[in-house]
């Protein structure tokens, strides 16, 4: 249960992640903007300072949109990893914080500019309530990001407009504050509601993929996990689809009842998670029928091998309650080439082999083509 609770954990917090690589056009604008205002507004005041901070302020918009649009590609990667959503995040956040540093020491020198700059100070105000709303809109599912940024651009500006002791200077730092407390605390809000409702969201979509008895898999899942490793990889490396049933399951139901026979079957499904690998994956197709796809096979010998396996681990003893139950099982197995990695071929393929592993009372088949097809290819 402590498992399945962090894994849940995990796969929320990788969801968050992914929201913050949304943004990538509000992040072209806002840097686009801060640029040109910054040119403007240089050119305006002629200010020697505001000239020398501009540049940190460009190179970190440049370096901001470089990693959104470097690292964008690995986090919509559907087998992305919590350790490596978490190394993406730590990059956004310091590209993210360097630019909100830039532009709220840009902003705050302007502030502190004489009143000829009055024009200078409501192009800056404009640009830092929009980075703020823009903060909030685009990366909010985040506060540990969004929060430090738009604190970090915002308030020293503020500061720099209350010490210039002008009452509508000052009216308008005590709204702009209103307004950034506000922003934090509805961000708090979303961040708060979205936890639930991409809990919720991932639930049902796990549901959907899980067969209810065993937890394994169900034929949904397998397809769209042999479908993605597929697109993932150049074909170099050979495949191999497992189909199995269990001998002797249906006289343990008849003698034992379903109890007993659904508690056999979700040992059994033990048995193979603990049999495969972290690239492999078991499915229940149905019934007393269970599928494994064996990824990254340098020769057709390490299926064999591994279907041999399969059969000793599930022809081992099951203790379900006060029964000592036996069973066994047979594995037909198809070793993919570039020209045979259709999900549905390879598992009718692999049926084909396994049905004549029974009829021959033997434990590992692998299929073979027939003699015809074998001479025509």
């Amino acid at each position: 249960m402590q498992h399945e609770t962090k894994h849940a954990a995990d796969a929320i917090e990788i969801e968050l992640i992914r929201s913050l690589y949304d943004g990538f056009l509000p992040s072209v604008i806002m840097s686009v903007g801060f640029v040109l205002s910054g040119m403007m507004i240089v050119w305006r005041t002629g200010d020697p300072i505001l000239e020398a901070l501009l540049l940190p302020g460009l190179v970190a918009s440049i370096l901001r949109l470089f990693v959104v649009w470097r690292d964008g590609k690995e986090a919509v990667d559907p087998r992305l990893k919590i350790a490596a959503a978490r190394r993406l995040e730590r990059r956004f956040a310091v590209t993210y914080h360097a630019f909100a540093l830039a532009l709220g020491l840009f902003g705050t020198r302007v502030f502190w500019l004489p009143s000829h700059g009055a024009g200078a100070h409501l192009l800056m105000l404009a640009l830092l309530i929009g980075y703020a709303a823009g903060v909030a809109a685009g990366i909010g599912l985040r506060p540990r990001i969004a929060i430090p940024s738009m604190v970090i651009a915002v308030a020293p500006p503020l500061v720099a407009i209350v010490a210039s002791i002008k009452p509508l200077y000052a009216a308008t730092a005590v709204m702009t504050c209103a307004f950034l407390v506000g922003g934090v605390f509805s961000l708090r809000k979303r961040h708060a509601r979205a936890l639930v409702d991409i809990g919720r969201r991932l639930t049902f979509a796990s549901l959907a993929r899980q067969d209810n008895l065993t937890a394994l898999p169900n034929r949904l899942a397998l397809r769209e996990s042999y479908d993605e490793a597929e697109s993932a990889t150049d074909g170099a490396r050979l495949v191999a689809l497992h189909c199995l049933d269990l001998n002797g399951f249906k006289p343990v139901n008849d003698r034992f009842g379903h109890p007993t026979g659904d508690a056999l079957l979700a040992a059994v499904a033990k048995r193979l998670e603990g049999a495969i690998r972290e690239s492999d994956i078991a499915a229940r197709l149905g019934g007393d029928e269970f599928a494994i796809v064996q990824r990254d096979i340098a020769h057709p010998d390490e299926a064999r091998l591994f279907a041999q396996r399969i059969v000793a681990a599930i022809g081992r003893p099951y203790r379900i309650g006060e029964h000592t139950l036996h069973i066994s099982t047979c594995v037909g197995y198809v070793v993919a080439d570039d020209s045979t990695r259709d999900l549905e071929q390879l598992i009718s393929l692999a049926d084909e082999a396994l049905y004549s592993a029974k009829r021959n009372g033997i434990g590992v088949k692998r299929y073979e083509p027939p003699a015809g097809e074998r001479a025509a290819a």
